[in-house]
């Protein structure tokens, strides 16, 4: 399907079936959503006021040749995907939609990403430390204001205290959103650590479903 009928695609599902958003594993024939290519899709769903999830697609072979495999046991595989890979690979895909300037040419554009930010709150001061001079002259804001506008992440996956107030710190309790892993997490650890936040009821109700009923006009 080429982009264009893709975005009319969008489109129909949004209007006559009732889809809030959409979602893409990792790259498409090798390219991320930054390619020129996608350009039709970026736009109609800034258009449609939809998010898009790059969500964790499995790396490509070159890849997983070049960084994955060789290692004893199933390690090779399960770097590539769920304890390393699959986080990166999102993280490289956003901060190309950032740096490309896919995001300045589409500012209303929503993105969501899982598993807590994909380790992109840990980094972003120094991100913005190194690329803050070429960013001055090819895009509108730095990287890290550009992602804190237009990103939204989801927790699956992550239940432990440190990653969280990172997050929280960087993109703030609006931008969080309580999400499960299934079925590579347990859904009842999800829930507990959501009970056991360290946050005020209302931020609770924000991170719990609030912030996913405002983004996704859920009905309440």
């Amino acid at each position: 399907m080429l982009a264009p009928e893709a975005a009319d695609e969008l489109e129909r599902t949004v209007k006559d079936l009732g889809f809030h958003g959409v979602l893409v594993n990792g790259a498409t024939g090798g390219r991320f959503l930054d390619d020129p290519m996608f350009e039709p899709i970026l736009a109609r769903a800034e258009h449609l006021d939809v998010p898009i999830y790059p969500h964790p697609g499995i790396p490509t072979q070159a890849v997983r040749q070049d960084y994955f495999d060789n290692l004893p046991g199933n390690f090779g595989f399960t770097l590539a995907l769920s304890a390393w890979g699959w986080h990166a690979d999102t993280a490289i895909h956003t901060l190309r939609l950032a740096l490309s300037g896919a995001l300045d040419r589409h500012p209303g554009l929503k993105i969501i990403i899982g598993h807590l930010g994909e380790a992109l709150h840990f980094m972003l001061d120094r991100i913005d430390e190194t690329t803050s001079a070429q960013a001055q002259s090819l895009l509108s804001r730095s990287v890290g204001q550009t992602l804190t506008d237009q990103v939204w992440l989801s927790r699956s996956g992550f239940f432990t205290m440190v990653p969280f107030m990172a997050a929280l710190m960087t993109f703030g309790v609006d931008r969080i959103m309580f999400s499960v892993d299934y079925p590579f997490a347990s859904n009842a650890r999800a829930r507990a650590f959501l009970d056991t936040l360290p946050v005020s009821p209302a931020d609770r109700a924000k991170i719990a479903h609030g912030n996913a009923d405002s983004l996704l006009y859920l009905p309440v």
